[in-house]
């Protein structure tokens, strides 16, 4: 389960250990069948990932690589993973995902360097300025307010996600929160930046995912097929140009990468966006699931407050979008959430 952090919080080696077990069961194979691991977090000293796994999993010797790639970071660990798979390098990886938070807002923590964020942060102070508030709410809430100025959205859609994820977490009992509240009370919860209010934005959290992914070969040999999800297609993407020229919080925080790699995971699957019936997508602020709405397809750029209106992002529309309630509500420990 994905937990506040505090002082009585369980450390990650358990929280590991915990996952990658119940993943290794779930496949129904022993720890000695896993050939390599990718282990994601983002907070904790160097080569945690063996720590995590040695004395929880086993010593088998086999290569462990670690993974700092912020919120991306439990996706980034599946996406090596597959990679190993599918390049016929091993039959079998353990991707494991874990993050043990400090409580409050994200911190930069080297003040001596560079901030990897400087060039993003450059956007946003040309167009919005800079607050005396968390940067991460100010980032995605200037977004949002690109998106009212260029096609007249009312914030209040905004909250109208984060109503409908609390509502989908009382079905998950790994989320961090599973409370129903009301549009009103997503509304007027005490104000985070501007328009985005508490319920709205994804808290700190505790917490550890695992995967085991292995060869077709692998699968047959041991009889796995029924247990077996296939990864039809898979796209990671970076930062294109146009996130630096063209003056825009939306492609700042994203929108263009995400779009591109949409467009070539539906490529890659021969799939497309109406296709589909579930979607887990990131909304660590309301915002940005509803811009990803328009970059994922599902609708045309200025238009998902009609998606909304039309209860396609719930059950009994065209679309369950984050079924699990989403980082909103089941938190964000940030190397086990794309896991």
């Amino acid at each position: 389960q994905f937990a506040k952090p505090n002082e009585k919080s369980i450390d990650y080696p358990d929280m590991a250990k915990e996952a990658g077990q119940a993943a290794l069961a779930d496949a129904g194979i022993p720890y000695s069948a896993v050939k390599q691991a990718c282990v994601g977090y983002v907070y904790g000293d160097s080569t945690c990932g063996q720590r995590a796994i040695y004395h929880g999993l086993g010593l088998t010797g086999i290569p462990i690589i670690n993974v700092n790639n912020n919120c991306a970071t439990g996706s980034t660990a599946l996406f090596m993973a597959r990679q190993l798979v599918e390049g016929g390098l091993a039959d079998c990886v353990l991707a494991l995902g874990f993050e043990r938070m400090a409580k409050g807002s994200l911190a930069s923590g080297f003040s001596d360097r560079t901030n990897p964020m400087d060039k993003h942060l450059e956007i946003m102070i040309n167009k919005y300025g800079l607050a005396s508030a968390p940067v991460a709410p100010q980032m995605f809430a200037n977004a949002g307010k690109e998106h009212m100025e260029k096609y007249g959205t009312n914030p209040e859609y905004f909250a109208k996600i984060a109503w409908k994820n609390h509502s989908h977490s009382t079905n998950n009992p790994y989320s961090q929160f599973q409370q129903e509240y009301t549009l009103d009370e997503v509304l007027h919860s005490r104000k985070i930046f501007d328009f985005l209010t508490v319920l709205q934005c994804c808290p700190t959290s505790n917490g550890a995912a695992a995967a085991i992914l292995a060869s077709e070969e692998f699968v047959k040999r041991h009889k796995l097929q029924l247990k077996a999800v296939e990864i039809l297609a898979q796209v990671m993407a970076t930062d294109y140009p146009s996130t630096f020229e063209e003056n825009s919080c939306m492609k700042m925080v994203g929108y263009d990468m995400t779009k591109k790699a949409a467009e070539k995971c539906f490529e890659k699957a021969g799939l497309k966006p109406t296709d589909v019936d579930v979607i887990e997508l990131h909304d660590c602020f309301s915002v940005n699931e509803f811009i990803t709405y328009e970059a994922l397809g599902l609708c045309p750029e200025g238009r998902a407050c009609d998606l909304i209106d039309r209860g396609d992002n719930t059950y009994g529309g065209k679309w369950v979008i984050n079924p699990s309630g989403g980082l909103i509500s089941k938190g964000h420990p940030l190397g086990a959430t794309g896991m």
